[in-house]
């Protein structure tokens, strides 16, 4: 059974009000003595006037890993990283030599 590992790497936000307008995320899998993984960015439009802005200071990584699956479809990307984990356990191609 494959584990899934999702991070944000980086966030770049604007200086005049605080808000994140790109979080660089990393997803990780990994499977037995395998593993591989998918990097990314989601964009983001922040307005420091609404109810549920949050500024820069008060941010948690689990608030922007919420903004990013609104933006990255979490199940394709692992569904992605998972089929890469598959052909790395039985590779359906080979190379080499028969001599």
């Amino acid at each position: 059974m494959s584990t899934f590992t999702w991070s944000v790497a980086q966030l770049e936000r604007n200086t005049s009000d605080n808000g994140v307008v790109i979080a660089h995320w990393r997803c990780t899998g990994v499977d037995g003595d395998n593993s591989t993984g998918a990097y990314g960015t989601a964009s983001f439009t922040p307005d420091p006037t609404a109810a549920d802005f949050i500024a820069f200071d008060a941010l948690t990584e689990a608030d922007v890993l919420g903004w990013v699956y609104a933006e990255v479809s979490q199940e394709d990307t692992e569904a992605a990283i998972q089929a890469a984990l598959n052909e790395m356990a039985t590779p359906s191609t080979a190379e080499g030599v028969p001599w």
